[in-house]
């Protein structure tokens, strides 16, 4: 392999490959939705949400290597490649991972962080503070990667357990070691994490079809229109100027430890929380749209006004830890979409899903019309 430390990057822009990778992640995506779909439990969307957790810590490390190295030079392509190929093995083990493929699920999970900490490791060879980092993180990364595999020959509350102790140590090594040591480009880092956002609402659309029924019935057409709605309405709150002003303070913050536990916080953790409320959204609308006559059952209600809820909620905390202030606003909507969920369960479902488009667009058009000028500032000043 040559000298990855040769080939760090410069520039901001995502290349080919790394959206190349991201597709691999639309099917890990599909997968956890499905299992929560299948299994319309309490149980199931836990073992769903368990799932992503493990499989969007997979993919931060990827958006982190790839903001220090060139993923499209020599060696590096193929070892990527070789990660795909193992994520998608992961994704495949979605349906039994807490069953008859949860070995293999936990074996190819290792492989894929074992080919991001070798990359890292070689990346780093020149420099001591990102080798103390990735020794760091090779650590955490064991500890939960063997946990699975200890998991794997465990069963119900015990397996369980296992995989949120795992979740919880691996994703917590960062914290723990401290961000002094890594290396990030700005705007490609935020970039990266606006693709997976896309990526989680096109899984809402996808949704919409998967429930869709043979025949299209009036009752069916209009939830897809109010489904649209309310992705669209998922697209304006985070890009609108969400997404504008997050990479801008990320661009403009110091260098180093300061910078660093920005991307970690806001990027790496509480991306987190989005994309799991796209997936239950996803959910939410699937069985909406098989069934828009009937009331949703409290599993799926809660997936669709719940996810909605932990959406906003990770916006808000978003905010918080960039600007230290508080959004009522989307607060006050989160808590709305919570307190709605009784009625959710009585209510035919194509109801409770307009009232969802409803108080999304409420919320969009009041933040637009209150904050119109500073909007209009942010959205087309030159970022410095």
């Amino acid at each position: 392999m040559p000298h990855v430390g040769a080939v760090m990057r410069q520039d901001e822009r995502v290349k080919p490959l790394e959206l190349f990778f991201d597709l691999v992640f639309v099917l890990a995506l599909t997968q956890c939705t499905t299992l929560i779909t299948r299994i319309p439990t309490w149980e199931g969307m836990l073992k769903g949400l368990l799932v992503l957790a493990v499989l969007w810590w997979a993919w931060v490390g990827y958006a982190w290597l790839t903001s220090v190295v060139d993923p499209e030079e020599g060696g590096v392509r193929l070892t990527i490649f070789a990660a795909m190929a193992a994520f998608l093995v992961c994704a495949l083990c979605v349906p039994g991972a807490f069953g008859s493929e949860a070995l293999l699920f936990a074996l190819a999970y290792a492989a894929v962080r074992t080919a991001h900490i070798v990359l890292f490791m070689l990346a780093s060879r020149e420099d001591e503070a990102l080798r103390r980092s990735v020794l760091g993180l090779a650590g955490s990364t064991a500890v939960g990667a063997g946990m699975l595999v200890a998991a794997a020959f465990t069963s119900g509350a015990w397996q369980l357990a296992l995989w949120g102790l795992a979740i919880v140590l691996d994703m917590g090594g960062p914290y723990l070691f401290g961000a002094d040591g890594w290396k990030l480009v700005p705007g490609h880092f935020a970039e990266r994490h606006g693709a997976i956002v896309i990526i989680a609402l096109g899984e809402s659309i996808v949704a919409i079809g998967v429930g869709a029924h043979a025949t299209l019935e009036p009752g069916v057409v209009v939830a897809a229109v109010l489904g649209v709605v309310v992705a669209a309405a998922l697209w304006w709150v985070y890009f609108d100027v969400t997404a504008i002003a997050a990479e801008r303070h990320l661009s403009n913050a110091p260098e180093g430890r300061v910078r660093n536990e920005i991307a970690r916080d806001s990027y790496s953790y509480l991306h987190f929380p989005m994309v799991a409320g796209i997936a239950l959204i996803a959910v939410g609308l699937q069985d909406t749209i098989g069934a828009v006559d009937r009331p949703l059952e409290i599993v799926s209600a809660t997936a669709l006004l719940g996810g909605a809820a932990i959406y906003l909620l990770a916006h808000v905390a978003f905010r918080l830890r960039n600007v230290r202030s508080l959004s009522a606003r989307r607060l006050l909507c989160a808590l709305v979409l919570l307190a709605l969920l009784p009625a959710a369960v009585a209510l035919p479902a194509l109801a409770t899903l307009g009232i969802l488009a409803g108080l999304l667009v409420a919320l969009i058009a009041y933040e637009a019309l209150r904050y119109a000028e500073a909007r209009d500032k942010l959205r087309h000043q030159v970022a410095r």
